[in-house]
């Protein structure tokens, strides 16, 4: 890990100390992900088929996942995994019925109403990754959120194995958290098929969920293209900042940062101190837990990307927090709520020595889908909300136009436009002549 005093840095060191590893989006891979989704478009599940046999190994009759498939993939599963599942979905759907987004209706003016409606996104379509290692969790994180807004029809789509099937697990949370139809397919060719359709797979309005380089780049692709779909926020890979002072403890620290590191080469993992000696004892911590884990190489890389940084005080240490706007943002500190109302821009906060960030990422009730790679600052992670859609609806009486339709006339001929001004004075003037 990097070591960086941030006192002794001017604007722009301090800028390259909080640089974010290079997300891979060269021209191969833009022009690898052009290929797939073109190929897509035209050959339907001709090309899924195809993509599916030269990038999993194997060969599929039925892109769909069957009821049977299912019934067999909950038997295989020990109780306690499913127990454990069901347990999680309950908090996440408790947490998310209560933030979810409610109908409003005010009178703005005697006689004039302004509402807001909630519409469900029809059809969505979520991505669950199975690569590194299936994440049953994410099928959580995206399945209860679209069952309580209401969407009409939720697909999934997860990478198949080897031997043709789906992970149990990853199935087994897709039939529980309500989604209807699950796909064996994965990479950019499954964002393909959800973007635009074929066959088998139907078109979906809107796509979900995280994945590697391949599957970002399609995501992307699929969003800026008008016949394609949109998606729910722009991703990279997964990090995390630690703030803590002098009295926090390195081996829950270590722990937390080789969470996140472990998830694969590209992550990043930062903890800022006032405390040099707590930078020490981490690092070493960290380098001790590391040999331990069985993806200890891929921690190693992401290490070698990550950084200690030595701040003045804990003030200053949510001033780099807010600066890099992290998707994981850890506070242990002797009174952590203390510092919330400074932070600015994170993903999802963990507060104390006792709430690691993996109770977020399974089992807390928040949602794990969130913005990474600084854009934390402009974006929020998925909700109930990311599922709907906000329709405002109005309606003015006879005494309502009376009331505010000459401000409406004034501002349009202050724009020149004319017919809008007219829309308005015409009925006034129908109204006075009634009278």
């Amino acid at each position: 890990m990097k070591r960086i005093d941030w006192t002794s840095l001017d604007d722009t060191a301090r800028n390259a100390a909080l640089a974010r590893p290079m997300q891979s989006r060269a021209a191969d891979l833009r022009q690898g992900v052009e290929a797939i989704v073109a190929d897509v478009r035209v050959r339907g599940d001709v090309a899924l088929r195809e993509l599916t046999a030269r990038y999993d190994g194997t060969s599929l009759d039925d892109l769909a996942v069957t009821d049977a498939e299912f019934d067999a993939a909950e038997a295989r599963l020990a109780p306690a995994l499913k127990a454990a599942v069901r347990e999680a979905a309950g908090r996440v759907e408790r947490f998310h019925r209560a933030a979810a987004p409610t109908e409003v209706a005010v009178d703005t003016a005697p006689g004039v109403r302004v509402e807001r409606v909630l519409r469900p996104i029809r059809r969505v379509g979520l991505y669950v990754p199975a690569g590194g290692a299936p994440l049953p969790s994410t099928a959580i994180m995206l399945g209860v959120p679209a069952a309580i807004a209401g969407c009409r029809e939720v697909v999934l789509c997860t990478p198949v194995q080897a031997n043709g099937r789906c992970d149990d697990a990853v199935l087994f949370a897709a039939r529980a958290t309500g989604v209807h139809r699950v796909f064996k397919l994965g990479g950019a060719q499954a964002i393909a098929a959800m973007a635009y359709g074929t066959a088998s797979v139907p078109r979906c309005d809107k796509l979900f969920g995280p994945g590697n380089a391949w599957v970002t780049e399609a995501k992307l692709q699929v969003a800026g293209d008008p016949a394609g779909a949109a998606i729910d926020m722009p991703a990279g890979p997964s990090e995390v900042l630690v703030v803590a002072d002098a009295e926090a403890n390195p081996s829950f620290i270590a722990a937390d940062l080789l969470s996140q590191a472990e998830h694969g080469p590209d992550s990043q993992v930062l903890l800022v101190s006032p405390s040099a000696d707590l930078l020490d004892r981490v690092e070493v911590e960290v380098e001790r837990q590391r040999r331990e884990l069985p993806r200890a190489e891929v921690a190693a890389v992401a290490l070698s990307e990550s950084r200690l940084v030595l701040v003045a005080d804990l003030a200053e240490a949510i001033e780099v927090s807010n600066r890099y706007a992290p998707e994981h943002l850890i506070i242990q500190t002797a009174d952590p709520r203390a510092l919330l109302a400074e932070v600015e821009s994170a993903g999802s906060v963990f507060l104390g020595e006792w709430t690691p960030e993996s109770l977020g990422d399974y089992c807390s009730g928040s949602n794990h889908v969130l913005p990474t790679y600084g854009y934390a600052r402009s974006y929020s992670g998925v909700s109930v909300a990311s599922f709907q859609k906000q329709v405002t609806v109005q309606e003015a009486t006879a005494e309502g136009l009376r009331a505010i339709g000459p401000c409406a006339a004034t501002l349009a001929e202050a724009e020149q436009l004319e017919a809008h001004r007219r829309a308005v004075t015409l009925r006034l003037a129908a109204m006075e002549a009634a009278a």
